[in-house]
């Protein structure tokens, strides 16, 4: 078990060198750095102008050796102009942490990247990344933990109640609910629900503003965005879980425990319950990502300040540095889920562990 967490472990950080390297590599094109001075600076910038700012902030360095200073394993770039003022990576991020200018006789750290905590200044929300992300990540994480609860509990009882007994009215019913609501995208769930359910023209039983649900969570305010999340989840789970479900229940072992006379019920519960929640298990834990990264449209929708919100601004603005850190921290939490769901999953299948 212990080679098997390490193989994978080994190829987590692998993938992920990799991943954040096309990242770095896409956001580092000459047109997005040009972008960025113009933005910095003014529009109507010359060429050469455009090059002598990446050239004093390092833009320009080779791609292997900005991916190394960005990541912390090389030292930071400093520029000296002609003064004899440094400045560069360390010493901006120096002023960040320190809340001004810096003592040109302190001793700045030679190490800043990402490996050292240090993930960069956002150019446009004007604080740094490590800060932007851990607001936005516990808004986005208060959201995800009350979807994942409403999902999870419906979608398995939905998917166990059809697989019981396939072929009934029962099953029909519900793997119609199920396949019409994984059709259903978050953008179409969510416009109807607020249409019907928010807006003048319909019932508007709820009457607050997802908005305002940053700070204060209530049950006006917080259900509909949490309703578009779980609505689209609900179905895709709660099929896989029906199909594992009705494979079990055609099982020999299953067949001999009902002619011995055990109840249906016992059957259900004892006997196919764990062996059909094998296959949902790896498919719940893939939510995870889905609930980071998926609620993009969900909290720009309803206007919800959360890591899918900051994500969507950073790209539209060009913002690189938050660009980068958002993608690590996707990455992170993919990697990380698809790890503990292979570990899961050997544990729940003893063939696997016996292998």
């Amino acid at each position: 078990m212990g080679l098997f967490i390490l193989r994978r472990v080994g190829v987590m950080l692998l993938t992920a060198f990799c991943l954040t390297f096309v990242v770095f590599f896409m956001t580092n094109l000459y047109p997005n750095l040009e972008k960025l001075a113009k933005t910095e600076g003014n529009f109507r910038m010359s060429d050469e102008a455009v090059t002598s700012y990446l050239t004093k902030t390092g833009y320009l360095e080779p791609l292997p050796v900005k991916y190394g200073q960005w990541l912390g394993v090389l030292p930071g770039f400093v520029h000296t102009d002609e003064d004899g003022k440094r400045s560069g990576q360390c010493y901006d991020q120096a002023q960040v942490v320190g809340g001004g200018a810096l003592d040109e006789n302190r001793e700045v750290a030679r190490f800043c990247g990402v490996m050292q905590g240090n993930w960069g200044f956002s150019t446009v929300f004007k604080e740094s990344v490590n800060t932007i992300l851990a607001k936005r990540l516990s808004l986005t994480g208060k959201l995800a933990l009350a979807a994942f609860g409403v999902m999870i509990p419906l979608a398995l009882v939905l998917g166990i109640l059809a697989g019981m007994r396939e072929g009934s009215r029962t099953d029909r019913s519900l793997s119609t609910f199920a396949i019409a609501t994984s059709a259903t995208p978050e953008y179409v769930s969510g416009v109807i629900f607020i249409a019907v359910l928010a807006s003048g023209a319909g019932w508007k039983i709820f009457k607050g503003s997802a908005t305002s649900a940053m700070d204060d969570a209530t049950f006006a305010n917080f259900t509909l965005p949490v309703m578009t999340i779980a609505l689209y989840g609900v179905g895709y789970i709660a099929r896989m879980t029906r199909a594992s479900m009705a494979e079990v229940m055609t099982a020999q072992y299953i067949r001999t425990a009902r002619l011995k006379g055990v109840s249906f019920n016992k059957i259900v519960l004892k006997h196919a319950l764990r062996n059909a929640l094998i296959a949902p298990f790896t498919v719940i834990m893939l939510q995870f990502p889905y609930l980071l990264t998926g609620v993009v449209i969900t909290e720009t929708l309803f206007n919800y300040k959360g890591f899918g919100w900051v994500l969507v601004q950073a790209a539209s603005n060009n913002d690189i540095d938050l660009l980068l850190g958002c993608s690590v921290v996707a990455v992170f939490v993919v990697l990380v889920t698809q790890l503990i769901s292979d570990i899961g999953y050997v544990f729940l299948n003893p063939r696997i562990r016996i292998s």
